[in-house]
């Protein structure tokens, strides 16, 4: 099975800026400025602190107005051959690098 679809078969859950789990990722009321989500395991593997602060990140950076904040170093999920999840969708250059876009001039 591709990475890709590993990554998104992961159980994926809640952080409230408390740093409490508060249930399965998607379930947020606030629809413009939801709560961060990680996968059950990540997010597990985290202190009560590090969940808050992450989560407080993610609220602080939509504040702001940015749509995608980015976590903090030690919640940050890795695939298992140790790429970021976050680069599998990083323009058509990380999938075909021989595929760039180019400028037409007239």
């Amino acid at each position: 099975m591709g990475q890709l679809k590993q990554w998104l078969k992961q159980n994926w859950v809640r952080i409230g800026s408390d740093g409490s789990i508060k249930g399965p990722c998607g379930t947020s009321k606030d629809t413009k400025k939801p709560d961060r989500c990680l996968p059950a395991a990540k997010a597990r593997s985290l202190t009560k602190s590090e969940r808050a602060s992450t989560a407080k990140k993610k609220k602080a950076g939509q504040q702001k107005g940015k749509k995608v904040v980015k976590n903090t170093p030690k919640a940050t999920v890795k695939m298992s051959s140790g790429g970021v999840a976050g680069r599998l969708h990083r323009g058509c250059g990380a999938v075909m690098p021989n595929r760039r876009k180019r400028t037409k001039y007239s």
